[in-house]
């Protein structure tokens, strides 16, 4: 008989309902796994029914996130479950056999991860960098804007100075009052 893997998504608010449907369709628990990510915590529950191998993977859990255990369902996932939030610092809630904390004697609290410190380090000094390369970029964009917008009011200023003094006048309170309403504009919409 041939084994057969499948891997789908799940979510945190479908998990005990799947685990619910799991065990009355006679599948049995397996395995829950931790992988951290840069987007969080993967948490992977295997299932199997006959040749049929199910993950169901919830994907980028974020500290403090509360995951329902699956023990009412499933009483073995409670060493999974513990050593999940011993190891990775999930919080879950509910298991039938909770150690609270103490299913593993750490010197360190949540010790598992995925870097090294110089590894860290350096993602943290590209984040700056890339941070940087934006903000001069954006600083650049918006010198570029205003050096075309004193080019666009220089022009401006050399047809009004052939005008007569009173159009002139005219035109320059018109233009004053335009800025001073794209200015209130933009004011408004960052105060939002």
């Amino acid at each position: 008989m041939a084994f057969e893997t499948t891997f789908s998504p799940l979510t945190v608010e479908d998990l005990s309902a799947t685990a619910r449907a799991r065990r009355a369709d006679g599948w049995r628990f397996v395995q829950m796994l931790c992988v951290n990510t840069e987007d969080g915590i993967d948490m992977i529950y295997s299932f199997m029914k006959d040749a049929l191998l199910e993950n169901l993977a919830i994907k980028g859990v974020k500290k403090g996130t509360t995951i329902p255990s699956i023990t009412d369902e499933f009483i073995e996932a409670f060493v999974f479950e513990n050593e999940s939030h011993d190891l990775f610092g999930v919080d879950i809630q509910g298991i039938a056999i909770d150690f609270g904390g103490n299913f593993y004697a750490l010197s360190q609290k949540e010790p598992m991860t995925i870097i090294s410190p110089e590894q860290k380090a350096a993602r943290d000094k590209a984040a700056k960098i890339a941070a940087a390369k934006a903000e001069k970029a954006k600083k650049a964009a918006t010198e570029t804007a205003s050096a075309a917008e004193a080019d666009q009011e220089a022009e401006i200023e050399a047809k009004i100075a052939g005008l007569d003094p009173e159009k002139a006048a005219k035109v320059r309170a018109a233009m004053e009052a335009k800025a001073a309403k794209a200015a209130a504009a933009a004011s408004e919409r960052s105060g939002e």
